[in-house]
C-alpha cells in the first residue's frame, strides 16, 4: 500500500480495493454502466489518428476494454493496471495449452497491480493511456494526471472518463445527515485546468447525464454494491444506519418517483489531451526551438 492509502486524505483507498476485490468474480453482472461509458469512449477514438506501440489501461478492472482496443490497434502491446489483484485475476482467460506450446494466438495483455499515483512504467514509454471511471476514486486527480503525463511519449494521448458532481445527487439529498454517502466528484472545468497544469495540450472536455431508473431504493443499492461503487470516503458512516433514519431516507426518495420509477443521476465527464514536446528541461530552463537558415 502507498502512503496515500494509509495516511491522510478524504478517500479510504483500502476500502476502495476491498470493495472491488469483493465483487471481482461477479463484476460482469454489475459493470453495465462502466461498459456503456467505455463504449462511448471507444467511439471517440474514431477521430484519433495514432498507431500506438503500447497502450496502458489505467484502472482496467477485469480488462473488458482490452478486446476492442486490441481490435482497433492490433500491433499495440496492452498493459492493464489496477489496485485490486482479484479483479485482475478474475479477468484472465488462459490460452489453450496447444496454442501456448506452438506460440499461436493473440499476445496476452500484461496485468499489473499498481497505484495510479505511482505507475511502475518508464517515462515516455506509452502512446495511449486509457482510463475509464477511475479518477473519482482518488483524493485528488492531479497526481494521477501528472503520472500519466510522465509515462506518455511525446505526441501521446490520454483519454479518460470519470463521474461529475451531479452523480447520485438524489442520494445525497435524501440522506443529508452529515456523513458522506457518495464519492467526492471533481468538476469538469477543474479537470481541464489540471490537465493544463500537468503540461498537457489541447484538452477537450465534455459531459453528459445518464439517468438510471429503479423500482425501489434497494435495487439502486444492489447495483452500487455489485459494481463495487458504494461510498469509500473516510467520512462515510461506519456503522449501520438506524431503522428510523433509513425509513426517512426511503420516504424522501419516494418523493422523487416519476412515471413509477426512482431516478439515479450519473454525470459522466469525458476528457482527452495530448502530450506536447517539453518546453522546459528538468532544471526549469526553457527549451527554445530555432530554425537556422540553410546555406546555399
Amino acid at each position: 500500500m502507498s502512503a496515500d492509502q494509509t495516511g491522510g486524505g478524504f478517500v479510504d483507498r483500502r476500502q476502495v480495493a476491498r470493495r472491488f476485490s469483493r465483487v471481482a468474480q461477479d463484476y460482469g453482472n454489475g459493470d453495465f454502466l462502466a461498459r456503456e461509458v467505455d463504449q462511448r469512449m471507444l467511439e471517440r477514438l474514431d477521430y484519433v489518428k495514432l498507431a500506438p506501440q503500447r497502450i496502458l489501461d489505467l484502472g482496467c478492472s477485469r480488462g473488458r476494454s482490452f478486446d476492442q482496443l486490441s481490435q482497433r490497434y492490433p500491433e499495440a502491446q496492452m498493459i492493464g493496471l489496477d489496485l485490486s489483484l482479484p479483479m485482475l485475476q478474475a479477468g484472465q482467460v488462459p490460452r489453450p495449452a496447444w496454442q501456448r506450446w506452438l506460440g499461436l494466438g493473440k499476445s496476452v495483455p500484461a496485468r499489473v497491480v499498481a497505484d495510479a499515483l505511482h505507475l511502475p512504467v518508464q517515462s515516455r514509454s506509452t502512446a495511449i493511456i486509457w482510463s475509464n471511471l477511475l479518477l473519482h476514486w482518488l483524493d485528488d486527480p492531479l497526481p494521477a494526471l501528472a503520472e500519466a503525463h510522465r509515462v506518455l511519449e511525446v505526441g501521446g494521448l490520454l483519454m479518460f472518463s470519470t463521474l461529475g458532481p451531479d452523480t447520485l445527487k438524489e442520494l445525497r439529498a435524501v440522506f443529508a445527515d452529515g456523513y458522506a454517502h457518495t464519492q467526492r466528484f471533481t468538476d469538469m472545468h477543474d479537470l481541464g485546468d489540471m490537465l493544463i497544469e500537468c503540461g498537457f495540450s489541447d484538452p477537450v472536455m465534455d459531459m453528459e447525464v445518464i439517468t438510471l431508473t429503479y423500482d425501489d431504493l434497494d435495487a439502486l443499492f444492489g447495483d452500487l454494491r455489485a459494481a463495487g461503487s458504494s461510498c469509500a470516503m473516510k467520512a462515510r458512516r461506519h456503522g449501520l444506519t438506524g431503522r428510523g433514519r433509513l425509513a426517512a431516507v426511503r420516504e424522501g426518495y419516494e418523493a422523487l418517483r416519476r412515471d413509477g420509477k426512482l431516478p439515479a443521476t450519473f454525470e459522466i465527464i469525458y476528457g482527452h489531451a495530448w502530450k506536447p514536446e517539453a518546453r522546459q528541461i528538468a532544471d526549469g530552463r526553457a527549451v527554445i526551438h530555432v530554425d537556422w537558415p540553410r546555406k546555399g
